[in-house]
């Protein structure tokens, strides 16, 4: 008998983790963390979804959840993805879809960006020395445009951007709408 929606999530500095937690409180699923997942919890639950972040453009322990769901024989329904990247960015977030979803799953999975922020304070030294020098390689671009100063300048400090309406499509999707 299954126990309505898993998000399962995979968090560095919290924002999915955020997320996961709106999308259970709006649809009256369980979050949990991947790594706190027994097999038994996860054939109990359906439809399953996975979240974690974009991390230098891949989707950061997406490979680990995928074999984790499969070696116990349940489908994934839904996946998110948060970043720092704003929604307007859809070239980009298309290019990470192609990067890291398989043809089927690109057609056959609901997938779904949510921009949430940075967290310097809670990033790792490697991550937070690898964002220190994208913003130094960005400050010294010649003929930069206008979205990319901004996009510097933001960048430049933590900052949160996340919201309860980036859920919505998702929760939509799996309401049927």
């Amino acid at each position: 008998m299954s126990r309505g929606i898993l998000i399962l999530y995979k968090s560095k500095t919290g924002f999915t983790k955020r997320y996961a937690e709106m999308i259970a409180a709006e649809t009256g699923g369980t979050a949990m963390d991947v790594k706190k997942v027994s097999p038994d919890a996860l054939s109990s639950f359906d439809p399953v979804l996975f979240g974690s972040r974009m991390h230098a453009g891949r989707i950061d322990g997406f490979g680990e959840a995928r074999k984790l769901l499969q070696n116990n024989g349940v489908s994934l329904s839904a996946l998110f993805v948060t970043g720092a990247m704003p929604n307007t960015e859809t070239q980009t977030i298309t290019e990470m879809w192609k990067n890291n979803l398989t043809e089927e799953e690109l057609s056959d999975l609901p997938h779904f960006y949510m921009q949430g922020g940075l967290c310097y304070e809670k990033m790792g030294i490697f991550d937070r020395l690898m964002m220190k020098v994208f913003l130094f390689m960005m400050k010294q671009k010649k003929g930069k445009s206008p979205n990319e100063d901004r996009f510097a300048e933001i960048i430049a400090h933590s900052y949160d951007i996340s919201s309860r309406d980036y859920i919505r499509p998702l929760v939509d999707c799996l309401r049927g709408k």
